[in-house]
This record gives structure tokens, sequence and C-alpha cells, in this order.
């Protein structure tokens, strides 16, 4: 596995991004992931740096394949994707991915300590930075109160924590990485009322200043897009 050859590859020439503004760009874009069969066609998008658009629809629509052309984990078969203006099959992917933070619904948390997972978005950072994070994330009230505070170990995925702990972890981990592009995917879908409120109020602060693209199916998490 580790030997594996990816199919997208940098281009021999690929730009190194700078800090970017966020300008998120569709232009004619088919996608399939098996010939003949698009799941995207001639899509034309446009994302304003710092602003927040929202994808509602049913499952199966082509939400996250959408989605997942942004941090180019696939390129399209037509049409292109850009960022400020850069093609993303003309720069570095590493220079790309370093400029996205994600939560979805999935989350995934390593067997590891809140901190460290915390840490993973930014693996420079500070305990006091983890911390400011956690309290934006709305997470440092149940972290304080596990008996090992950001020492816990949270288990194999996660198993220690309940759903709305993982999300906000998530968050807290996004957060420090303040990243330029956002990408949340049914983020609170999984979520109780008193959870998801913890979670939106937590999303509100990480989505401040950040180009931002929701993928939901509920009311109240798209209603500020």
């Amino acid at each position: 596995l580790l030997d594996t050859e990816p199919d997208l590859r940098d281009a021999p020439d690929a730009v190194t991004l700078s800090r970017l503004d966020g300008h998120v760009r569709f232009e004619d874009v088919t996608f399939a992931y098996d010939a003949g069969r698009p799941v995207l066609m001639d899509i034309d998008l446009d994302v304003a740096a710092g602003e927040t658009v929202a994808l509602v629809g049913p499952s199966g629509a082509g939400k996250s394949t959408l989605v997942s052309l942004i941090p180019r984990f696939y390129d399209p078969q037509d049409g292109r994707v850009t960022v400020d203006g850069y093609d993303l099959r003309s720069v570095t992917r590493q220079s790309l991915r370093t400029q996205i933070a994600s939560v979805s619904q999935e989350v995934h948390l390593f067997n590891a300590t809140i901190r460290e997972n915390i840490r993973y978005g930014r693996l420079d950072a500070s305990d006091e930075a983890i911390e400011d994070a956690a309290r934006a994330a709305n997470a440092h009230g149940f972290i304080a109160d596990l008996p090992d505070g950001y020492d816990a170990e949270v288990g194999e995925r996660g198993v220690k924590l309940s759903g709305g702990q993982r999300q906000r972890v998530a968050i807290a981990r996004a957060l420090l990485r303040d990243a330029r592009l956002l990408l949340l995917d049914e983020a609170t879908s999984s979520l109780d009322s008193a959870s998801e409120a913890l979670v939106q109020e937590a999303l509100g602060r990480l989505v401040e200043g950040r180009t931002t693209v929701v993928i939901a199916h509920r009311i109240s998490t798209v209603q500020d897009a």
C-alpha cells in the first residue's frame, strides 16, 4: 500500500501557493467516477473570498463529489476548478491542502490524547493555542471536566467521547489550522438538538472570514449562508 503510486501527481512545473484569499471557481466542470456516467455536468460556481455557500439536496446528488474536487482529491474530466485564479492542476497539492480545513459527519480522531488530536491541525501549536481553539469550539468545558483533561485518551476513533464531543474536537482542530478554505460536510446531521446547538455556535465562529462550502440536509445548518 505504501508503495502504491497515486493517480494524481503534481505537474513538473507546479506552483507553490502563498496564503490564499480564498476565491474558488468551478468553470464548466463535468466529473464522472465511471466513464459515461457523469455525477456532475457543466457546473459553474463562483464562491467569493470569505463567502459561505450551501449545497442542499438528496443523497447521491453529487454534493460531496463537488466538494472533493476543491482539495483536488479528483480532477474533472472537463472544465476546471480554480482558487485565486490558479487552476488546481497547476499548483502543488501540499500548498493547496495546508490551506483547507474540513469538518465532516464522520470525524477522524486518533487513539491519542485530546491535546494531540487538536494539535494535528497545526503541529507547532502551543498548549495555550490549543486551549484557545477548544474554548472557541465549545469544547473546553467538557474537556476540563475529564479526570485527565486535555491529556485524556479518546480511544480508537474517539470511542470514549460522545458524537457532539467528537465534533467539537474536530472543530477545535480546524480552528487551530486557521485555513482560508473550509469544507463542512453534514457536520451536525447525526447530533441531537442540544449537541447541535453547541456545534452550530462553534461553527459560526469557525466560518468567520473564511471561504466556506457547506453540505447539509437540515435548514438550521444553512440558514446563515
